[in-house]
């Protein structure tokens, strides 16, 4: 069995610019890169993957009209507090949110999702602080 020290030491940090990509496959890409899929060493039950950084979060495309029909739903259990906001609302507001709920969606629903979730870096410019861990850039979507 690896432990978990082993397989994050050997992680792999990647840099993916999300202009001009499509969101589905982005975020298609980003969970068989967390989860490890891309590697031979791959397990189910183990934290194997890399790290991912993606930038330019806001510029990131969809399809058909998901612009003004595709809504965020938030409740604070608090009777009448539903908030609804529209794909183009929360590209103003909060666009790494965008990303990031894409990719949890891809990712199975268990305990290892969280820790898999933390390895992704979503920045709404061209600017990342992760430069010292020389990230690979990935191009093929």
């Amino acid at each position: 069995m690896v432990s978990k020290e082993s397989s994050r030491s050997s992680s792999l940090w990647y840099v993916v610019d999300a202009s001009n990509v499509v969101l589905g496959k982005l975020a298609v890409k980003i969970a068989n890169i967390l989860r490890g899929k891309d590697r031979p060493i791959f397990a189910h039950h183990i934290d194997c993957g890399g790290f991912v950084i993606v930038t330019n979060a806001g510029s990131v495309k969809t399809t058909g009209e998901k612009n003004s029909k595709k809504k965020y739903m938030f409740y604070s259990m608090y009777k009448g507090n539903e908030k609804r906001f529209s794909l183009e609302a929360m590209r103003k507001r909060n666009p790494e949110f965008i990303i990031k709920h894409a990719v949890q969606g891809m990712l199975p629903r268990n305990r290892l999702s969280n820790e898999l979730l933390k390895k992704l870096k979503v920045y709404r410019g061209n600017e990342h602080p992760h430069e010292a861990q020389q990230p690979v850039t990935l191009t093929s979507f």
